[in-house]
This record gives C-alpha cells, structure tokens and sequence, in this order.
C-alpha cells in the first residue's frame, strides 16, 4: 500500500510554506520588481494632499508607460482639457513643448523624481515650452484658475 498523503508516511508533495518560498526565489530571480519601485511609489504618493483630478491616456506612441530614449508625442485628456506634449532629448536632457486645450493661459509644472520642480506658464494659445527636464520619472500638473475655483490636473508618469 502507499503511504503518500499520510499523516507520518511521508510524502512525495512539499508543504506549502516551502512551495510558497520556492515559488518568491523563482519570481525575484526571473521577474524581479524594478530596482526604483519604491522611488515610484514614493513620488506618486506626494501627490495624495493635493486635490487633482488624473488626466488619461487619450493617444500614445512607444513612449507610453515606458522609458523613452528619442522623441515621441503624448496625448493626455481630463473632462473638459487636453494636453499635448512632444518629447525631445537633447543630449542627457529633454526639452517638453506642450500645448494645452481650450486654449488659455495656464501654469504647468513638471515634477521629476529626485530633481524637483520645473514651472512654466502657457501663452494664450496654450502654448508651454520647457527646454532643460533631466530624466527621471515625471509628471506634469497644469493649474487652472485660481483662488477657490483653482482646479489642477495631473497626468500618468512617464519616465523620461
């Protein structure tokens, strides 16, 4: 007769804890986290006393979601606005022109990890250059209005 399966005959199957441990030391070894996870979540969460409203991927090319290296556009949109952005790298670099609709005059920030803050305002077409964004993961946060009608949406992060 087997004894497999048996309370004291043994058995061919592992229990779970090492069926569990084996199967962590087989996923951080072939599909580890990414090493700047915590750093992601971290600049994500900075954002949680701030009221906003997130902007969503309206149209995006190989850039979206992931690490670019040349140029690309991307197209985010919240209810009634839009943001359009062209990515360029100039050397370690990049230059952000971006144009925001319905057209008006609108402060913008672009917030990189581990970098800080860069600030611009549009001009009344909506317009928005800012020539000297290091890598990083970014995000950009456009204000609009002010005093208590002051609204700000923030866009998905790219990491640049």
């Amino acid at each position: 007769m087997n004894d497999i399966g048996r309370p004291g005959g043994g058995s061919a199957l592992p229990d779970d804890e090492t069926l569990l441990g084996d199967l962590d030391r087989y996923l951080d070894e072939l599909d580890p986290p990414p090493d700047d996870l915590v750093q992601r979540v971290q600049f994500a969460l900075e954002l949680e006393n701030l009221d906003v409203e997130v902007a969503r991927w309206e149209r995006s090319n190989e850039l979206a979601g992931v690490r670019s290296t040349a140029t690309g556009t991307i197209t985010f949109t919240v209810s009634d606005l839009t943001v359009m952005i062209n990515l360029a790298k100039v050397g370690r670099i990049h230059r952000i022109d971006g144009w925001i609709a319905p057209a008006g005059e609108y402060e913008v920030e672009v917030r990189v990890a581990d970098h800080g803050i860069y600030s611009a305002h549009t001009d009344e077409g909506g317009r928005f250059v800012l020539a000297n964004v290091p890598s990083g993961t970014t995000q950009i946060l456009v204000h609009l209005g002010s005093g208590e009608h002051r609204r700000t949406v923030v866009t998905p992060t790219v990491v640049l």
